[in-house]
């Protein structure tokens, strides 16, 4: 049964597996010391998550631009400021 995490060594030593494993669909997560190090994703996975826009997300400007706006009058309080002492 093939795995989705390797190795630095395994990675290494069996690298078409987990090259066949990402094209498969399966992100292969490599360790170094124990520690997660990289992740091995097909390119069109890869393509698909660092694409402008991805997954349909407004960009910042176009979710700034999608603010609802005002006439700019507002009602004042009329409550005296706190008194502060200097």
């Amino acid at each position: 049964m093939p795995t989705s995490r390797w190795s630095l060594r395994d990675a290494r030593n069996r690298f078409s597996a987990v090259v066949e494993a990402a094209l498969a669909g399966e992100p292969q997560h490599v360790t170094r010391h124990g520690r997660p190090a990289v992740v091995v994703v097909a390119a069109e996975t890869f393509e698909r998550l660092h694409r402008p826009g991805r997954a349909g997300a407004p960009s910042f400007a176009e979710m700034l631009l999608a603010m609802p706006r005002d006439d700019g009058s507002f009602e004042r309080s009329e409550g005296r400021p706190r008194a502060v002492e200097i």
